[in-house]
């Protein structure tokens, strides 16, 4: 028999959510059933499912046999850190490398916040505050109390949060082209991969999305952005800038496919002509460029603005240089 006591991470939560991730591995109809038949107390009385537990609760849980292969996953995800932006007793913000999911799931075994919960096996409560897909870098946030959780949240849905992302994008970007209000829907391919796609306004399976584009630098076949979202969809950068005719640079889903194919096997002079490959880390650009570079948002204590920025990867900066080198020599 053990006892949990509830601490600051768990206040709030209702019994049934709680017990599915303190007690790693064991299915969600175990915990239920043990539930039901009374075997789970919370200050010495029977408990139901959708109970909300408060700091300072007693729960009293039953010996769980657990299975094996679900401890052994749990091992099996490595302890690793990211870099640290900001970091105080509500809020975590990192730096995320491109090419690693936010959560495991859909295929893929551990993301950050499993990485990120091994390597910090003390931290009574990290949650994720917001997604970036896989293929994009840059500022993440992680809640380490869930009062803080709820309050990000809050201003993510309530659009206090202000992020700008950095795309390189294939072609000259008009610069009369400064908002794109398109509409989105999501939806599953014959495989069941996630794709989403521009639809009309009036479309009853389209939800209402808003962009705001700035060039910053201009290229020879290609323009460098900084982009706003006013709005929050699944791929919505990726899918605003394409259809637009400006793919993202390295976008597998939505992008040109030929041009990615050419930098990631290292073909950069043959994909951008008058680029030397000896320029590009041996020749090759192996990601999309999109990246989170700055957020903006009050914190979640102190309500204080708290102001964050993500240095471009290096392997951003090469390209941006050898396409420069380029430009200068076009002009």
């Amino acid at each position: 028999m053990q006892h949990i006591v509830v601490d600051e991470g768990g206040a709030g939560q209702r019994l049934d959510n709680f017990l599915i991730k303190v007690l790693k591995g064991a299915p969600k109809t175990l915990v239920y059933r043990i539930i039901r038949s009374g075997e789970v107390r919370v200050n010495k009385g029977r408990a139901a499912a959708d109970t909300k537990l408060a700091l300072g609760d007693n729960i009293r849980v039953p010996p769980l046999r657990l299975a094996e292969k679900d401890e052994a996953k749990a091992a099996a995800v490595p302890a690793r850190e990211f870099p640290v932006l900001f970091e105080d007793d509500y809020l975590l913000a990192i730096n995320k490398p491109a090419g690693v999911a936010v959560h495991g799931g859909s295929g893929v075994s551990f993301g950050v916040i499993e990485q990120l919960r091994r390597a910090r096996p003390q931290a009574k409560f990290l949650e994720l505050v917001h997604r970036l897909d896989k293929e994009t870098s840059g500022i993440l946030l992680i809640a380490k109390k869930r009062s803080a959780l709820v309050t990000l949240q809050d201003f993510f849905r309530h659009r206090q949060a202000h992020k700008t992302y950095a795309a390189l994008v294939i072609g000259d970007w008009p610069d009369r082209k400064k908002v794109i209000d398109v509409a989105l829907h999501k939806f599953l391919t014959a495989e069941g991969e996630r794709r989403v796609k521009a639809v009309k306004g009036d479309d009853d399976e389209g939800r209402r999305s808003i962009t705001l584009v700035k060039v910053v630098q201009r290229f020879e076949g290609f323009s460098l952005l900084d982009v706003t979202i006013k709005t929050g969809r699944t791929h919505q950068i990726r899918v605003h800038l394409s259809h637009e005719g400006h793919a993202i640079v390295g976008d597998d889903k939505y992008g040109d496919f030929t041009l990615n194919k050419a930098l990631a096997r290292g073909a950069g002079d043959q994909a951008i002509p008058g680029v030397d490959r000896r320029k590009l880390n041996d020749g090759r650009f192996e990601r999309m460029f999109l990246h989170a570079r700055y957020l903006r948002l009050p914190h979640p204590h102190t309500g204080e603005d708290i102001v964050l920025e993500a240095p471009l990867p290096p392997e951003c900066n090469t390209l941006l240089s050898a396409l420069s080198a380029v430009s200068s020599h076009a002009q």
